[in-house]
């Protein structure tokens, strides 16, 4: 049995404090909260650049938000705090269900869960996806939302840095998709079939909306995936 999601008033810590400490470091340009639908199960599904994209989607969403976060990262402290504003730990790569079906409950609650399904940071341009975000959007009978990183790591930097302070960024919030009334319409489809044509469809629709959104700002990803032969990918 999945836990009660969590209060409200702790997930818009997200929003409070990420909102100041990011418009305090960065230039950060943000577009589109007036497509995201203010009521109901959302699903943001982001592509996974740098270090920053995991805290600025909940800061600058426009409604609260709770995050699938690597499990690593609950430790000390800093576990404790993501905890409490709500995000959820997650095995990456071994089909974690017990985070998966948290965040169905949060969806069930009516409302929003971000995640990053590339599932690794690199360069951001979706070439493939993992098909979590797809599952969550079908079970949690939720819009999927794709969301545009643009900036917040440059060629030749490491996925683990931060970019300089006061550097420009772009976070473009795209127009929602029923994948589940799309795919309801296609007779004779099995459970498995549904998930792998949905899972193409976030590739599709995630894809699209960061090149649109390149082209828009005139901002473009890294040429390189920031990782090196000597690190471990995080």
């Amino acid at each position: 049995m999945s836990p009660p999601p969590t209060p409200q008033w702790r997930v818009r810590v997200n929003l409070v404090v990420g909102r100041f400490l990011f418009g305090a470091l960065y230039r950060v340009s943000v577009v589109g909260r007036d497509r995201v639908p203010r009521e109901g199960p959302v699903v943001f599904v982001a592509n996974h650049v740098g270090f920053l994209d995991g805290p600025m989607l909940p800061a600058l969403a426009p409604r609260p938000t709770c995050v699938l976060v690597k499990r690593e990262l609950f430790r000390g402290p800093l576990g404790w705090f993501l905890r409490f504003i709500g995000h959820i730990p997650v095995t990456r790569g071994a089909g974690d269900r017990g985070a998966l079906m948290a965040a169905v409950a949060i969806l069930h609650a009516g409302g929003a869960v971000g995640i990053f399904p590339e599932g690794t940071r690199g360069r951001g341009d979706v070439a493939s996806v993992q098909q979590g975000a797809a599952w969550l959007a079908q079970q949690g009978h939720a819009r999927i939302v794709p969301v545009a990183f643009l900036g917040t790591r440059a060629t030749g930097a490491s996925t683990a840095s931060l970019p300089r302070l006061r550097s420009p960024m772009v976070v473009e919030f795209g127009e929602p998709v029923e994948l589940v009334a799309e795919l309801v319409a296609e007779p004779g489809l099995t459970g498995r079939q549904r998930l792998v044509a949905g899972t193409a469809q976030v590739r599709e629709c995630l894809a699209e909306h960061v090149r649109e959104s390149q082209e828009r700002h005139a901002m473009f990803l890294p040429e390189d995936d920031g990782w090196t032969a000597a690190e471990p990918r995080t």
